[in-house]
């Protein structure tokens, strides 16, 4: 099934349209469908497990084993003596566009939904740091979308690149598809929501303050529909973070053990994560009460053409204040933080081991205001080459 091809075109659709027109050699662009994304309270629904009973715990943790999938990538920090100590830790939230709609079954495809979530167990605070799907990066030398960087490097390229963009450290990361939010959303009942604007796409069809309970497939609606709403991508990404906390709100009245087991289950064929079930089970005994207090955020950019294609810009002011809200949401130092590190794009490579590298290149493009103008400029690209700069302060 594909998107409602009635919807109405974006900004970024027309412009599309006329690059092609322009340029008939111009390969079309693929309809991503934005589907949804990662939870962090997969995590507390597979930790809840200390009233389980040894069989239904037992079945949870082999269950659960086969969702184990390293980065294959050394961590930033020592993240076993974070989780020992109960100390804030981060999670890298991953979605991509397979497991429903017909688009198969694997998670081969371009991670569109990136959230940063913190975790900080003494304040009982919680973070969701938002990134567009299409903030720029360099991958190997080449001008990227953030969102290819799972496809081009697996879940190790994904986290690095976040860990470039933002000069954090990514503790953990968890990826899961849309048929699996669609699976756990109706293994736990439905999620209630209370919605900020009037639409109706797909199965989701909602009024604006009127409170309502969405199943699997509503809540996979109602979180990928775009082109409604005025703010486009970034009002899609604070719906998506709506649904991630009312499953967190929900998550400690799923009500049986038979729930429990047909989430494992589903988790099991849609998710990977590199959390162990020990550390999964040490989650839930530090950290259980950690999403008390909960804020969202998100990198927000600018609108940018470079070769024809479309980019979220994020300025160095950007991605600075959102990695020193995330460092201190972490309980890591931001004295050593400096503007002067977000000033270039940040270059991932496999020899790369900051934020910019020493063979830079330029590429053009225009960059579309908020008034509606067009301005000129460049965009600086970092290579990968085998010299580099040193992270700033990392602190970790």
């Amino acid at each position: 099934m594909s998107e409602n091809n009635n919807e109405p075109m974006g900004p970024r659709q027309r412009r599309r349209q006329q690059q092609q027109q322009q340029n008939p050699h111009l390969k079309p662009q693929r309809k991503r469908t934005w589907l949804w994304g990662l939870l962090f309270v997969v995590v507390m629904i597979i930790a809840a497990g200390g009233a389980w009973g040894y069989k239904t715990w037992n079945a949870a943790k082999k269950t659960m084993s086969t969702t184990y999938q390293s980065t294959g990538s050394s961590k930033l920090r020592n993240v076993d003596a974070v989780i020992k100590k109960g100390k804030p830790f981060s999670i890298l939230l991953l979605g991509t566009d397979t497991g429903a709609l017909g688009r198969g079954k694997t998670f081969s495809a371009r991670t569109d939904t990136m959230i940063v979530a913190t975790i900080n167990p003494k304040k009982e605070s919680m973070t969701l740091t938002s990134i567009p799907r299409d903030t720029l990066i360099t991958y190997n030398g080449t001008t990227e979308k953030i969102n290819a960087a799972y496809t081009l490097g697996g879940a190790s390229g994904a986290v690095k690149s976040v860990e470039k963009l933002l000069n954090v450290p990514i503790d953990f990361y968890v990826l899961i598809n849309m048929g699996g939010l669609k699976q756990i959303v109706n293994a736990m009942g439905g999620v209630t929501v209370t919605p900020k604007m009037t639409f109706k796409y797909g199965n989701a069809n909602v009024k604006k303050g009127v409170k309502i309970k969405l199943n699997g497939a509503a809540a996979l609606d109602y979180s990928r529909m775009r082109y409604d709403d005025p703010l486009g991508d970034y009002g899609r990404q604070k719906r998506q973070r709506q649904i991630i906390m009312a499953m967190v709100s929900q998550s400690n009245s799923l009500g049986s053990i038979a729930n429990i087991e047909k989430i494992t289950k589903q988790l099991s064929s849609n998710m990977r994560t590199d959390l162990t079930w020990n550390d999964m089970v040490a989650l839930d005994t530090k950290y259980k009460n950690a999403s008390h207090h909960a804020k969202s955020y998100t990198v927000q950019g600018t609108d940018s053409t470079i070769d024809g294609l479309s980019y979220q810009v994020a300025s160095a002011k950007e991605r600075y204040t959102n990695s020193i809200r995330i460092r201190k949401a972490l309980g890591l130092s931001t004295e050593n933080i400096k503007l002067s590190y977000f000033e270039t794009t940040a270059a991932v490579g496999s020899s790369s081991s900051s934020s910019s590298t020493s063979d830079t290149s330029s590429a053009s493009s225009t960059t579309t205001t908020t008034d509606g103008t067009t301005t000129s400029d460049s965009t600086t690209t970092y290579g990968t080459s085998d010299t580099t700069t040193t992270t700033q302060g990392n602190g970790y």
